[in-house]
């Protein structure tokens, strides 16, 4: 039988889950599932704004999910919560795979005489 979880820690589940849907943060950890970089290669890879990159860095990393490393005045950016990438790849797996069904079913459609 399955545990019953507490209004709290689902709270904290759907605040994970909150943390996620953002598209400007899924990119930042897509681009930090690469491996450390600084500020301004996130701004780079991202064409993003370096004050918005700033913000969601931050949001990250008060809860966890990005570390912060300083050196002199360079930031570098990795990530704290490996997991996070199960959770990710389940989920874009499954939108691969439906958007592929998808793409198969516009191509059978479009073909039709």
């Amino acid at each position: 039988m399955q545990e019953v979880m507490s209004d709290e820690m689902l709270e904290l589940i759907a605040q994970r889950f909150r943390l996620l849907s953002d598209p400007m943060r899924l990119k930042i950890l897509h681009q930090l599932q690469g491996g450390e970089k600084s500020v301004s290669e996130l701004v780079e890879a991202t064409s993003a704004s370096q004050p918005n990159v700033s913000k969601h860095l931050s949001t990250l990393r008060t809860h966890g999910l990005v570390r912060r490393r300083q050196e002199g005045n360079m930031a570098y950016f990795s990530i704290g919560a490996p997991f996070i990438f199960d959770v990710c790849n389940t989920v874009c797996d499954s939108m691969k795979s439906e958007w592929e069904q998808r793409n198969s079913l516009l191509g059978q459609f479009n073909s039709q005489p």
